[in-house]
């Protein structure tokens, strides 16, 4: 019955094969929109993840935060910290690396090239908290950050835009108006969590910054290193008294500082991501409902056209049953293989975004299979209406039809 039923379906959909591709249109564009969403959007997580990996699980961020003004207004930015901060931030148990740093923005040439990028001025311990490697050359070391020479490693889209594919160590760059060596260039790390190209920087002495960049001591930042990524709270709940102290901070009083962990980066990057791809999916699964809809017309369209059929098979002896599976069996095969075109567009759709957005390429078989069965019962709920109905006809009004 049913293998009879499929091949009546079949030759009804080869009759109409125009009318047919474009009834199962609405369920192609459905599947493949829902399908590349959730997968472009796994994509993007797993690029969050990955980047916030590569600044370590034990990273802690230090800024300065708002200090509000009376009656919880007219808030400020809080007073940035001091080389005393950052040296008694150090003096505290379980950490492996501390620094201070400050970042400006600053135009750097080189011979007829010129490139706006970030300067951070910072110490050695820097690149242990952040995790970065040098591709070449070498790092500052602590004479010429205390001497706050001219010196400075570069990142590679610094790299890029000022040599292109030439090695710059041993040259010498402008950076606004001092002259400066470059001694390393950075391995590249690719955009931050947040979108931020890590790539573009030029890193200089923090003495460096200070006198030829900022003028001014102040320290913007500072990164620590966890020993023990399984003490981040202890050594948070110590850093934030530590600073309340030192910052003169009452009881009553709120931080005036963010401490973040890169733990918090995390879930805050990839819950964002995560609810956008929600958002986008739900969107595109409205067009499966359309899909639906559309399947439903014209099956009924179908029904209309073919009541004299209808008609003779319920005549000679065709159960209501055998009718309704017929009509049922011919929108699910319609519901199907727009589920199945729909998957092979997703598929494409998917490696292009991937490669335009620089995500992974992720395609989720439990994911493409739940979207693919959608589509199955879009095509069981959409045409047993329209099946019930043809299944209902009175024979002998059948007949009569014209």
């Amino acid at each position: 019955m049913f293998w009879s039923a499929l091949r009546l379906a079949l030759s009804a959909i080869r009759r109409n094969i125009a009318r047919s591709m474009l009834t199962v249109l609405g369920v192609v564009i459905g599947v493949a929109a829902v399908i590349t969403m959730v997968n472009v959007g796994a994509g993007a997580t797993r690029s969050v993840s990955d980047q916030i990996a590569g600044l370590g699980s034990n990273l802690l961020m230090v800024r300065p935060g708002q200090r509000m003004g009376p009656g919880g207004g007219g808030g400020t930015r809080a007073p940035s910290f001091r080389a005393d901060d950052v040296e008694a931030v150090s003096r505290l148990s379980g950490l492996s690396a501390v620094s201070g740093f400050e970042t400006t923005g600053a135009v750097a040439v080189f011979g007829a090239e010129n490139w706006s990028t970030t300067a951070v001025g910072a110490s050695r311990p820097y690149f242990v908290a952040r995790k970065l490697d040098l591709a070449s050359g070498r790092i500052f070391s602590e004479a010429e950050e205390e001497a706050g020479r001219a010196v400075c490693i570069l990142g590679q889209t610094v790299r890029k835009e000022l040599y292109g594919e030439g090695d710059p160590v041993g040259t010498r760059l402008r950076v606004r108006q001092f002259s400066c060596e470059v001694i390393g260039l950075l391995e590249a790390k690719g955009q931050a969590a947040m979108g931020q190209d890590q790539d573009d920087v030029i890193i200089l002495p923090l003495r460096t910054v200070q006198r030829r960049l900022t003028g001014s001591q102040d320290i913007g930042s500072i990164a620590i290193a966890v020993a023990d990524e399984g003490s981040m709270d202890q050594v948070k709940a110590q850093l934030a008294e530590l600073l309340r102290d030192r910052r003169r901070i009452g009881r009553s009083e709120d931080d005036d500082f963010n401490i973040l962990d890169t733990r918090q980066i995390a879930e805050a990057a990839t819950g964002a991501t995560e609810v956008m791809t929600g958002l986008l999916a739900a969107v595109a699964a409205v067009s499966l409902v359309v899909g639906g809809i559309g399947i439903m017309n014209v099956m009924l369209v179908s029904v209309t056209e073919r009541t004299r059929e209808i008609g003779v098979r319920l005549a000679i002896g065709a159960l209501e049953g055998d009718v309704l599976m017929q009509f049922l069996i011919e929108a699910v095969t319609l519901s199907v293989i727009g589920g199945l075109l729909g998957l092979a567009l997703a598929l494409i759709a998917t490696a292009i975004l991937a490669q335009v957005l620089h995500v992974p390429f992720i395609f989720d078989p439990v994911t493409n299979l739940m979207a693919f069965s959608i589509s199955a019962a879009i095509g069981v709920i959409f045409g047993y209406f329209p099946a019930r109905r043809a299944a209902r006809l009175d024979p002998i009004d059948a007949l009569r039809h014209e």
